[in-house]
């Protein structure tokens, strides 16, 4: 029999599950049809044994704000422990706007708290919190609801024994919101009293150290600040500065360039001094989870490896939680160049009987269609469209990403793509073979700014080419292959690392 998960189990798996649906459909939706296929996924995620959560919580609220700029929802245990979370979700977007999305160069007062003495917080944290408070739910369950409207109506409803805990978690800006709704609830009246703890992972911090005394005054059950060693996100913004001497071996190591953007987005703050509230529990002590193909002195590698270190997956690996169902991945597509009414297939996995296709922002008609039973290829037929668009797939859990090898150009030709490189690392003179989409004879082959020759033309999947001589023979660089005028993105995929000469 397996063991009762613990607390971070949970807590850090309902967490995950506020990602669900993040992404609006590339070709459009209304706030609630977003907000009733997050629902739908949401339910779907908490009714799933295989989970730490075991199946054994219900959804009782859930509010998208305006914009999808937050989402929140309230989930109820339903095993008699008499247990509540209160989940929030920050603003989906990469990296860099994580740490641009909050405005930490002003600082507000966040009466809402409950302080007897005045506290500030960031302007950004507070305008999250505000939205988060603010968003009343258009669907059931609880429509029409604020958060603290709806969890006073479940505790009005649960019973007296044992105690309620409502428990407070979030991930990455949804745990910086976390720990503001923490005192916020606190501080009402309810019709049962609760318990309350604070479960966060990846949180950038929200205020300075006004806030953080009183936060760490009030009386929690449970408070802690669960954070991977190695996530750059949760020293923003007390010590930012920090990560730029990042990764140890085998790396990546911070470029120039990304020392550079930690220093701009430092100085955000303006001056400002922001502390982390709560208790630190480090869930590592080493540089224990790695994504390896994301090791080499690149810009991009580094920004990678932020990225997954920092990720819902990478958290669940280190409670030891099972991963959380997958939205949808869009790997390769065929023929990657046509007109509308054209069938295409599209490959990746993930893909349910619920999904929809959408080229750029125009939708593909469902009767055209076919989810294969595998759930790795759908048929469709190309609808209107110009240029190059990218090729999304979306369904209740969320939506692919867009990526180089998933789009289709209107009329042709083919995009340009480098998908992969063989070898990775050599020295001058290396034969290296290219992998990608859209070659041709006649296309030339870039390492870094320098030129290839000779360039041997194998398909249009496939080219051979040599390590040209660099002036810098210890470097990390980009393939970039030219067809016409069109040449291939770059991105971790394409690098060959120089080994001498």
């Amino acid at each position: 029999m397996a063991p009762d998960p613990t607390i971070a189990q949970v807590t850090m798996t309902l967490a995950a599950f506020a990602a669900t649906g993040a992404t609006p459909r590339p070709s459009g939706e209304t706030l609630e049809q977003q907000t009733k296929r997050i629902i739908t996924g949401v339910n779907a995620q908490l009714s799933d044994r295989s989970l730490a959560t075991q199946g054994a919580w219900e959804l009782m609220w859930l509010a998208l704000s305006e914009a999808n700029a937050n989402m929140a929802y309230i989930a109820r245990s339903t095993n008699g422990s008499n247990e509540f979370a209160v989940v929030a979700r920050g603003t989906d977007a990469d990296l860099t706007d994580i740490l641009e999305d909050l405005d930490v160069g002003t600082v507000v007062p966040f009466p809402e708290s409950g302080s007897p003495k005045p506290i500030t917080v960031s302007k950004g944290a507070r305008n999250a919190f505000q939205r988060v408070v603010k968003a009343r739910s258009i669907v059931s369950p609880s429509p029409n609801a604020t958060l603290a409207q709806a969890l006073s109506v479940a505790l009005d409803a649960a019973p007296a024994s044992p105690q309620p805990t409502v428990y407070l978690t979030g991930h990455s800006l949804g745990g910086c919101i976390a720990t503001m709704l923490a005192p916020y609830l606190q501080a009402q009246t309810w019709p049962k009293q609760p318990k309350f703890a604070v479960m966060t992972y990846a949180a950038p911090t929200a205020g300075g150290q006004s806030f953080v005394d009183y936060f760490n005054s009030v009386p929690w059950v449970i408070d802690e600040r669960q954070n991977n060693a190695y996530d750059l996100v949760p020293h923003a913004w007390a010590d930012l500065d920090t990560t730029a001497g990042w990764y140890p071996s085998p790396g990546p190591q911070a470029t120039e360039e990304v020392k550079v953007l930690i220093g701009t987005i430092s100085k955000r703050t303006k001056g400002n001094v922001y502390v982390q509230p709560g208790t630190l529990c480090l869930m590592n002590t080493g540089y224990t989870s790695l994504a390896k193909n994301l090791v080499n002195k690149t810009t991009q590698d580094f920004l990678g490896q932020v990225a997954f270190q920092h990720a819902n997956s990478t958290y669940l690996d280190l409670v030891g939680a099972p991963p959380v169902p997958s939205p949808p991945v869009v790997t390769t597509m065929s023929p990657t160049f046509g007109a509308a009414g054209d069938t295409v297939a599209i490959y990746g996995k993930d893909f349910s009987q619920d999904s929809k296709v959408d080229f750029g922002h125009v939708a593909c008609a469902d009767r055209d269609t076919v989810i294969d039973p595998s759930g790795l290829k759908i048929t469709t037929k190309v609808p209107n469209g110009t240029g190059v668009v990218h090729v999304r797939v979306t369904n209740t859990l969320g939506t692919s990403p867009a990526v180089a090898m998933s789009q289709f150009a209107y009329g042709g030709p083919a995009p340009v793509v480098v998908s992969a490189v063989s070898p990775t690392s050599g020295k001058v003179g290396t034969p290296v073979t290219i992998n990608g989409s859209g070659f041709a004879n006649g296309a030339t082959v870039h390492f870094k700014d320098k030129a290839s020759s000779p360039v041997k033309f194998i398909s249009t999947g496939q080219l051979t080419a040599t390590a040209p001589d660099l002036f810098d023979v210890q470097q990390t660089v980009n393939i970039t292959v030219t067809v016409g005028e069109a040449t291939s993105p770059t991105g971790p995929d394409d690098e060959f690392t120089y080994t001498g000469r």
